[in-house]
């Protein structure tokens, strides 16, 4: 196991906390898309098939940018890839707001999705390489001030239908935080890449992945499916199964990211007294327990306490898994990082429409049984994982 030398302390600098915020925002604006979509759906009268291509716009837009991220930044360098993705991401937010026909606010999630994620791809690369070794303390912080940004946007979205503002608040407020950004920190230098080392890239493109790799990688597929057929369709099961007001079921959506805000906190203090795989096996107990409860729950209450359980499960699903695989093939850390983002990429593009078109034929309260076989699946999985590499 590798360990990080903490004779310097961890100095969050002007950048550091730049790529803290970017990453925020592109987190608020990314978690703005589920809770704002009854409210779309009500007014554009769309199908829940319909409304699911908003998601998959959104998804096909994130394995486009993970696969030519590399390429937009060396042709363009860094800075501009870095601004563009987001500027990308709030002009998505804007087409978002103003449309009027799906084609436009599909159009705008994909938007969203490609050049917004530059963003995700560039502060991830930057941070790392400007903290080097200690680029782990980095990469987690950044995720928890991600996962907190993204409690706001179901809020926000409550509050502006309570205020009769709307919903097109939140994703305003975000296009105005990518502006403050830029007047605040737009002149702040980038990092510049660390160089590979010839003899590790040489004998990590040549060797394959072990097999265990792939057990690690169907983990990633089904853990990401879980937690974005959550976080797109919980207000909608909400609002449609539990009986809550629209208004409310949007709302009580805090309580699954605030949860998973909570989860990654107590993930990344637990990581210092036990390994990635045991915290995994821990985090799926949780959503195998969760989830009949949010799911078949009798009263409000009931099924939201099985939605806190189930964000505090998944909250780690993903970070615990790339950390676990990782582990077990140092050596090709670029390899698995790669093949991590193409299994997120694939859940969140596949899954919660799959969920949407069995919930246009036998209602969400039915359909919502595929994301309990997932869990059961995934479980599965754990068992195996932990097993083989104990």
């Amino acid at each position: 196991m590798t360990t990080i030398s903490t004779a310097l302390p961890y100095i969050r600098d002007r950048f550091t906390w730049l790529g803290y915020f970017m990453l925020a925002y592109y987190a608020y604006m990314q978690a703005t898309l589920g809770p704002l979509m009854p409210f779309l759906r009500a007014e554009l009268s769309l199908s829940y098939f319909m409304s699911g291509l908003h998601l998959s716009a959104f998804a096909a837009g994130m394995i486009i940018a993970g696969l030519t991220g590399d390429y937009a930044a060396a042709r363009f360098g860094r800075r501009r890839v870095f601004w563009g993705g987001g500027a990308g991401m709030a002009l998505g937010g804007i087409l978002l707001i103003v449309g009027q026909h799906p084609a436009v606010t599909i159009g705008a999630s994909l938007m969203m999705g490609v050049i917004g994620s530059y963003t995700l791809v560039m502060v991830q690369s930057t941070l790392s390489d400007h903290h080097g070794e200690r680029r782990a303390i980095a990469l987690t912080e950044s995720n928890v001030w991600a996962s907190i940004s993204a409690t706001l946007a179901p809020a926000l979205i409550s509050l502006g239908e309570q205020a009769s503002i709307g919903w097109r608040i939140a994703p305003l407020a975000g296009a105005v935080l990518w502006f403050v950004l830029r007047l605040t920190y737009g002149r702040e230098p980038m990092p510049k890449p660390i160089a590979d080392d010839p003899g590790a890239a040489t004998s990590g493109r040549r060797a394959p992945l072990p097999r265990v790799f792939w057990i690690f990688w169907l983990m990633i597929v089904l853990g990401v499916s879980v937690e974005w057929c959550m976080i797109f369709w919980g207000a909608d099961f909400l609002e449609t199964s539990v009986g809550l007001p629209r208004i409310t079921a949007t709302g009580s959506m805090t309580y699954f990211f605030a949860a998973t805000v909570i989860g990654r906190i107590a993930g990344s203090r637990l990581t210092r007294i036990t390994t990635p795989i045991n915290l995994l096996v821990l985090a799926v107990l949780l959503v195998i327990i969760g989830f009949p409860i949010f799911w078949l729950g009798q009263t409000a209450a009931v099924n939201i306490i099985g939605l806190v359980a189930v964000g505090l499960g998944v909250s780690n699903l993903f970070p615990m898994t790339l950390s676990a695989v990782t582990s077990i093939a140092p050596h090709h850390s670029d390899r698995v990082s790669a093949r991590a983002a193409l299994g997120a990429g694939t859940a969140i593009l596949i899954s919660p429409q799959i969920l949407a078109t069995a919930a246009d034929d036998i209602g969400i309260f039915n359909a919502y049984g595929i994301a309990g076989l997932l869990c059961v699946a995934m479980l599965i999985l754990t068992v195996s994982a932990w097993y083989v590499t104990r």
